[in-house]
């Protein structure tokens, strides 16, 4: 697997493990050993989440990548997905911190983004054994390292009994920084990050939010800041609508990346300007191009 195997007293571990109250004996690692100790942000959440979910974990990752921040996560659907995906969009370096063993990639669907962490220079990291299927069990364990190797914890969308919760709670008694994304109050995946803004954690809501939590130190050590990055808060995108054919970009000015929209609010938005074909034309190529998606029933939003 070209996996190294790294203990206590190694040069290689984490420092940041070391200070917790269990730190695993061992670790199985693919991919660079020097960014595991290199200061970052776990970004953490539900497997579930909203559009608006989707786009803010991937916007701020890849504000914070762009930075020189590491992003830490568990490579798990959802949010875990999209925080990955976001560093990436920055060519920033992100670390995906497994509950099996190294050879088992879960979700088997994150097989290329697992490919894409390793080939950016990021790294794979689990204290399971080799041959260790994805039992339930293994999360809230794995969970631990997450919030621990991180210098904070950032919670975008997670339910009242959801895994997150497992992690705020370690990041807590870890004496992390624990900071979250405020939701929308009749959403049920809001109740954990708002409870704990409730509870003292820091409100999140761009980049700069989760940079005034980070020890000035780390401030200065880490990169200028690069492009890619987004540049818009309410609907960051890394393609120019300007660029755009003027169909497409009529239709793409009504799309957002935090919220999804039905083709047929579309047809009756942009009817007196559009006629359906050439709707369905513009979606298709912008589809084709990256610049949006859709998600089940003919529901669109933006990417990155």
């Amino acid at each position: 697997m070209g996996a190294k195997v790294i203990v206590p007293g190694d040069a290689r571990y984490p420092q940041r493990l070391l200070e917790i109250y269990d730190p695993p004996l061992v670790l199985y690692l693919r991919g660079d050993a020097e960014i595991i100790d290199k200061p970052g942000i776990a970004i953490v959440g539900t497997r579930h989440p909203t559009p608006y979910g989707t786009g803010v974990a991937e916007r701020l990752a890849c504000d914070l990548a762009a930075r020189g921040c590491i992003v830490f996560s568990g490579m798990a659907r959802g949010i875990d997905t999209a925080a990955h995906r976001g560093a990436l969009n920055a060519h920033g370096r992100t670390v995906a911190i497994w509950g099996t063993g190294i050879d088992e990639v879960y979700p088997k669907e994150n097989r290329k983004i697992a490919d894409q962490i390793l080939d950016s220079g990021g790294a794979i990291l689990t204290e399971f054994p080799l041959g260790t299927f994805p039992a339930p069990q293994n999360f809230p364990i794995r969970n631990r390292i997450i919030s621990g190797i991180a210098i904070g914890v950032l919670v975008i969308e997670a339910g009242e009994f959801s895994g997150t919760r497992v992690t705020a709670r370690c990041a807590l008694e870890q004496g992390r920084e624990v900071l979250a994304v405020p939701g929308n109050v009749t959403n049920k995946l809001s109740w954990g990050p708002n409870t704990l803004i409730k509870q003292g954690a820091a409100l999140v809501a761009t980049w700069e939010d989760v940079w005034e939590a980070l020890p000035a130190d780390t401030r200065l050590a880490l990169t200028p800041p690069e492009q890619p990055e987004s540049r818009d808060a309410s609907a960051a995108s890394l393609f120019q609508a300007a660029e755009l054919p003027a169909a497409e970009k009529r239709v793409f000015s009504l799309l957002r990346s935090d919220e999804s929209t039905h083709i047929d609010q579309l047809v009756e938005r942009l009817c007196s300007y559009l006629s359906s074909s050439e709707i369905f034309s513009a979606l298709f190529e912008l589809e084709l191009s990256g610049r949006i998606r859709q998600l089940p029933g003919k529901y669109y939003v933006r990417t990155m």
